[in-house]
């Protein structure tokens, strides 16, 4: 389970999350929406022990991410926007080693099925990552945080550079993932993907928490009208 209480990050002058309040329990996925700049990275940062807060309190499963930042990172499976990986090993190498520095051990097979689970084409696991596209990478590093088994994922726009078909493959996954007792937070501007995946969703602007709403109660063309009237004001 996630939970943030009165979290407030500055860098200088400028506040990056004022005063934040979220709580995100076992099984659902909760959709952190807002334009680039809004803190939603600096709230995965933070989960994730890379940022220390001004104040307030950061728990990850009851445990402070802050004093125990290794020990919740093992409870953590993180997909960034932007996956690194080694380009002259293959997508099964690369998810392999991966899977060996967090100290699992998995068979070919099994490693195979990871990344078919998670959308990558059985022709495209023996070849080199540097032939890959952004959405390829992007597959591996899902499949990377998928073979983790983790209680908890962190995203930070998940669905950058996937095509619609593989989107929607990545959406299965969360949703399975959550019926199988994750907690989930999903980092996104993308409005129609995390009303499609997400229970409830948030509105980020400029570190404030300024909308909290179950996603059953908005169309996606509601939501998007909400979205906006808060971006333009």
């Amino acid at each position: 389970m996630i939970q943030i209480n009165e979290l407030t990050k500055k860098y200088g002058d400028a506040t990056a999350l004022e005063n934040l309040n979220l709580k995100v329990g076992k099984g659902e996925i909760f959709g952190l929406l807002g334009a680039n700049g809004a803190g939603k990275s600096t709230t995965i940062n933070t989960l994730l022990g890379f940022i220390n807060p001004d104040s307030g309190s950061v728990q990850i499963n009851e445990i402070d991410t802050v004093k125990n930042a290794q020990e919740t990172r093992k409870l953590i499976g993180y997909i960034p926007e932007n996956v690194n990986l080694y380009p002259y090993l293959s997508g099964l190498e690369n998810l392999d080693y991966f899977c060996k520095l967090a100290g699992l051990k998995y068979t070919k097979s099994e490693l195979e099925e990871f990344l078919s689970t998670c959308g990558l084409e059985t022709k495209a696991h023996a070849k080199k990552v540097s032939g890959y596209s952004k959405g390829m990478r992007q597959k591996v590093g899902i499949a990377i945080a998928y073979a983790k088994k983790a209680q908890v994922y962190l995203l930070d726009e998940p669905a950058s550079g996937l095509d619609p078909l593989a989107s929607n493959e990545l959406s299965v996954l969360l949703k399975k993932l959550a019926a199988e007792g994750a907690t989930i937070l999903m980092a996104s501007h993308d409005i129609f993907r995390v009303r499609e995946v997400c229970n409830r969703i948030g509105i980020l602007k400029n570190g404030i928490l300024v909308k909290e709403l179950n996603s059953q109660d908005v169309s996606a063309n509601e939501l998007e009208t909400l979205y906006l009237k808060f971006m333009q004001n």
